[in-house]
């Protein structure tokens, strides 16, 4: 059993965890005085940066007010004042709001609201979800179920839904060995073939991250895909989920990933950004015919958890989305975005960088021992761990992709994902860390032969 100094028992025992005693902007410090540039934003949250006044005071008036209401038998006035202001940024008929505590949670909520949704309109056998291979959408059985991460999912099988999937839109290492524009986006109109192979009475929902997230960092699908995947849906009445929850509100200098493409899902989850690590708190934001089939069917559901709709959480959500208006960040995310481009390209003079990719400041880069032939490093080179702990070793931290990208078991990538209050100045600084680590490494490194 872990003791009150062994909370981390199940982690590596040799790494002596930093003790973070406070952040501002974009740096953390730790409690022997040491200074981090977050890189990225503590995993995607904390998009606004840390010790936002404007937030932390409004937090803390709530305080004084109420922490918690019931659900069942109470609403509050942030949580009405949330809802309004997260459906001002959301694209189309997006209408109706649910709250929740987490991003595992929103999925969950989603995937429950569209069986619901099914039954309530007279389609009951509806309940398969499809989602792509190389994603992730919560680390619960039920989304975990939906995501296209194996080793997470491995020990956990015998509980977990065996949802079917489809390739992922990853252009750099084509999982059909085509080649775009030539393949006509045919890893999108495998959706439609797996739902004529499940049985299109079969499904419910298909559920993907517009702009890929720490699985795959920053792939982007071609321009043609996302008007692919609605027409489809569309055609086998299936509801189509946008999982922003890392996103959505303004990472990639648009509301929501999905916006650049000019396309309305039936559903879209957030998550991180909604309160940006000010409290925990997520959300499903519905399209008004699902709302309305449940509303005029059985008028109810059963989506909620104990803290869904926290006026403590819902304060700090409305707080952090006032921030994002009043100071233009989404505009912002977008210019800097451009700016942060620029920089990592600077990379590629390093000949392991293989692929720079993503949108607005979520950006991925893809290692390879090879420019020319995409090989990967082999797995026991450790070469993601290893530059971020060169990283961290310097002062930043940086985020490891998912590892095995390439092949399952080999590939390296980094997430880039900082906040929208960095400047240029301290993409600089960091950028010019990224470089040492990443050369010290490539040097460290031998290829395969």
């Amino acid at each position: 059993m872990p003791t009150p100094n062994d909370a981390n028992f199940y982690r590596d025992s040799k790494r002596d965890y930093p003790v973070i005693e406070r952040g501002e902007g974009v740096y953390l410090y730790d409690n022997r005085g040491k200074e981090y540039i977050d890189f990225g934003a503590g995993i995607g949250v904390t998009s606004i940066g840390y010790s936002v006044a404007e937030v932390t005071e409004k937090m803390a008036k709530q305080l004084d007010k109420t922490t918690f209401v019931f659900n069942g038998y109470f609403t509050s006035e942030p949580r009405i004042q949330l809802a309004e202001k997260l459906i001002e940024f959301c694209p189309g008929d997006l209408t109706k709001v649910v709250f929740a505590s987490s991003g595992s949670q929103a999925t969950e909520v989603a995937i429950k609201i569209a069986r619901q949704y099914h039954c309530e309109t007279g389609n009951e056998s509806k309940y398969k979800v499809i989602s792509r291979q190389f994603s992730y959408h919560g680390n619960t059985l039920g989304s975990l179920s939906a995501s296209g991460r194996p080793a997470w999912r491995e020990h956990f099988r015998p509980y977990m839904y065996e949802f079917p999937q489809i390739p992922a839109p990853y252009c750099y290492r084509c999982p059909l060995g085509l080649k775009y524009p030539e393949c006509g986006v045919r890893c999108a109109h495998e959706l439609e073939d797996t739902i004529k192979a499940e049985g299109e009475e079969n499904i419910s929902a298909f559920i993907a991250e517009p702009i890929i997230g720490t699985t795959l960092p920053g792939v982007m699908p071609p321009v043609e895909y996302y008007a692919i995947i609605r027409a489809i849906c569309d055609k086998y009445n299936v509801l189509f989920i946008a999982d922003e929850v890392l996103m959505g509100l303004g990472r990639t200098g648009r509301n929501f990933g999905i916006d650049h493409w000019q396309t309305v899902p039936d559903m879209i989850t957030v998550g991180k950004g909604l309160a940006a690590g000010y409290a925990p708190l997520s959300a499903v934001v519905v399209r008004t015919k699902v709302s309305e089939a449940i509303n005029s069917g059985s008028g109810r559901h059963s989506q909620g958890f104990t803290y869904s709709g926290n006026p403590l959480s819902c304060t700090a959500g409305l707080a952090v989305l006032k921030y994002l208006e009043a100071n233009d960040l989404v505009k912002r995310a977008a210019e800097l975005g451009d700016y942060l481009r620029r920089r990592l390209e600077e990379l590629k003079d390093i000949d392991i960088v293989g692929d720079v990719r993503g949108r607005g400041l979520f950006m991925g880069i893809e290692f390879v021992v090879q420019r020319e032939t995409r090989e990967p490093y082999p797995a026991e080179a450790r070469l993601t761990e290893r530059i971020v702990g060169a990283a961290f070793d310097m002062g930043l931290v940086l985020i490891g992709g998912f590892p095995g990208c390439a092949d399952g078991v080999r590939g390296d990538q980094l997430q880039i994902s900082p906040a929208f209050v960095i400047s240029e100045a301290e993409i600089d600084r960091a950028v010019a860390i990224m470089r040492k680590a990443i050369e010290r490494c490539r040097e460290q490194t031998v290829p395969p032969p």
